[in-house]
This record gives C-alpha cells, structure tokens and sequence, in this order.
C-alpha cells in the first residue's frame, strides 16, 4: 500500500482497519514496523522497552539519517537517565517566562511578515509568511545572528531531502561549522539568550559533553521552526478550506486555544514519531515484535482514529475528547510545545487581523505537497486578500 504525501489518510484508514500493527518499507528502505491505532500507538509512547537509541537497533536493520555525534547526541536518540538529564537542563533554561515575553516579538514580526501581502493583495503563505516567522522565533531565542539565518534554512531543506549523498554530506558539515562559531561566540560574549544559557549549564555545571551541546542547540533550532512551518501552513489551509470555520474563530477570539489543538490533530505536521528500537521482544496489538528491530508510531493515523475520535476526517472546533498525539506523548513529549501552540495562534491571529478575507489563489487540486513521509507540509500556499 502507497502512503502519499498529498492525502496520507485513505491508507492509514485502510491500514487501521487491517490490523493494528503492519509490516512496511521503512523511509530509509529498510524493514520497519508501523503501528496505526490510537490506543497501541499511545501505549508505546509509555513504554520502557521501546528505545530511541540507535545502539539497540539490530545490525543492518535501520540506516537511517546518518548525523555526526556533535548533531546526533540530542534528546530524539536518547533514553533515560541521559535523556532525563539534558531534558531538564533545558527546561530549565526554555522557561515558561521566556516563551511568554515572547509574545510581543511574535505578533510584530508577522505583521511585518504581512505588510507586502496585504499591499499586493496576493502572496504565498508559506515562503513568505509561515516558514520567516518561525526562524525568526527560534533564531531570535538562540541568539543566532540574522545573517546566518537563511543559510541554516537552506542546510537542514538539503539534508532532509537531499539530491544525493554528496549534497546532504555538505550540508551537515556546513552546519557543524555554523554551530561551533555560534557556540564559540557565546562563550566569548554571553547574552540574554537560550544558547549562553545551556552554554552555561555545560560550563558551570559541567552536566553537558560538547556533543551534547550542540547537539541540544541543534535540535532545538531544527525542531523549533520545521514543526511549526508546516502547523501554520496546514491549519490554514485547513480554516481556508472551511470559511465558516475561519469566520468563526475571526469574530470569537476565545476559541482560538482549543482550535489549535484540533487543528494540530487533524493535519499534523510529524506523520511519525521517531523510530523506536525495542530492547526485547514485545507484542503490540498482538503481534509480536522482535528486539532490535524498527517500530514506527504513525501519529497521522492515530489522530484520525475514529475509535478514538469521533468523525476524524473532520475539523471540529466544539469536540470534547482530546489527548492528540501531534506533540508526542510521555517523556518525549514535545519540548518546545508551549511556544508551537504560541506562535501558531499568533500568526492565525495575525491573518484574521490583516487579511478577513483570505482564501486560496488557485483550485486545492493545484496544492503540492512535500515528497516525504517524514513531514507533513505543503510545497506553496498561494493566497489572496479578496
């Protein structure tokens, strides 16, 4: 069965309804095993047995994207105690403080964003509006000079989806020498920001390896604007394609919060979690896994579990059961989720200030997708204002 990037839920529809746990091609080719269902999906969140650490995998059974120790030591490869230690270092660090005075910066930067929009009348959302206002978060919070920013923006596109091997290598490398001057400038010239401040934590308290370091500011970096382009594209296009749904949150502000959560669940912008290696044999929805081989969380689907939801297909702003998995579910749980949920309300808002009266500037068939089952995201949005 094909997963397209285009509409992925016909076939995890299909697949739900076969059995819970299927048997696939991974998206580096090798064998993998996808789970589908909300419940097994959630349980394995929880489960100790199931590893990110790639040192439990079986020999030659999980290629996957191949980083240096400098970007590959992050919270995504690792279990407790490690991944309990350095994911409180940064929430130490990624106060709740922080994110909140973010809110101003936030709001004026997508005003900024929408000035040429609102003048010419026509634009394209994602180039131009959801992809800048992330960066521009996430970079300002890391303290990450401006003019490096669209360099960083270009490497991390070019390893996700490289040409080929040479290209994804250069990048990477690229990228190694961007975070050692980043970290290097810090050192030198602490300031009021995320990385002097785990910069700090590595120094002081001598809690953090170099790799992990930058490893941290890595991920947080990639992680804090590649999640939230796609979340801002996909609930707007979600709102454009149901006018009565935009008009509603335009005039009651107050429903904002809640609708954020269900547009995360209906078109997330992460299909999977992070591969899980299990550290013995395990069953799932009753079937047996094997130790060391790659388990896969398809998060796309277990959000659209009618045994979970009902009517998933549907954007509904008055559903009561909540509980997605867009952001994750236990100790992995998304880091950066308090200023996901921030910074897409805000450019929500933003639009339904500036621009009333948005809607698509070609048919929905024209869309493209991102040609990759490991994001969730459209190519281009083209819009108009009238």
């Amino acid at each position: 069965m094909t997963i397209t990037p285009s509409d992925p839920y016909p076939a995890y529809a299909e697949l739900r309804g076969t059995g819970p746990v299927h048997r696939i091609d991974g998206p580096d080719g090798t064998p993998a095993w996808l789970v589908t269902r909300y419940a097994d999906v959630r349980n394995a969140f929880a489960d100790p047995r199931l590893s990110v650490d790639k040192s439990n995998a079986l020999p030659g059974k999980y290629r996957g994207l191949s980083l240096p120790p400098a970007l590959d030591a992050n919270l995504l490869n690792l279990d407790p105690p490690d991944h309990t230690r350095l994911r409180a270092l940064v929430t130490r660090a990624f106060t709740p403080g922080r994110i909140e005075g973010l809110a101003g910066p936030i709001r004026r930067t997508a005003d900024t964003l929408l000035d040429p929009l609102v003048r010419r009348g026509r634009g394209e959302l994602i180039a131009d509006y959801a992809t800048p206002l992330p960066i521009t978060v996430i970079c300002d919070l890391l303290g990450v000079p401006e003019d490096t920013r669209t360099d960083f923006k270009v490497w991390t596109d070019t390893m996700l989806t490289p040409a080929g091997p040479d290209e994804a290598r250069a990048a990477i490398g690229a990228m190694l020498r961007f975070f050692a001057v980043l970290i290097a400038s810090k050192r030198a010239v602490p300031g009021d920001d995320l990385t002097s401040a785990l910069i700090a934590a590595r120094d002081h308290d001598d809690r953090l390896s170099d790799d992990e370091l930058t490893s941290l500011v890595f991920l947080i970096l990639f992680a804090g604007y590649e999640n939230v382009v796609h979340l801002i594209g996909n609930a707007t296009l979600a709102l454009l394609e149901q006018p009565e749904l935009w008009q509603r949150l335009s005039a009651d502000r107050a429903q904002l919060p809640a609708a954020v959560e269900e547009l995360m669940r209906y078109d997330g912008p992460a299909p999977l979690a992070i591969r899980r290696f299990p550290t013995e044999d395990i069953e799932i929805g009753g079937v047996r896994i094997p130790a060391g081989e790659t388990v896969l969380l398809a998060l796309a689907s277990a959000n659209r579990d009618a045994a979970r939801f009902d009517d998933p297909d549907r954007v509904d702003l008055d559903r009561t059961v909540g509980g997605h998995l867009a952001l994750g579910h236990g100790i992995h749980y998304c880091l950066g989720a308090p200023l996901a949920r921030l910074e897409v309300a805000i450019a929500l808002e933003a639009l339904f200030d500036r621009t009333p009266t948005l809607s698509l500037a070609v048919p929905r068939t024209e869309l493209s997708w991102r040609n990759t089952i490991r994001t969730r995201g459209l190519n281009e949005l083209p819009v108009k204002t009238g």
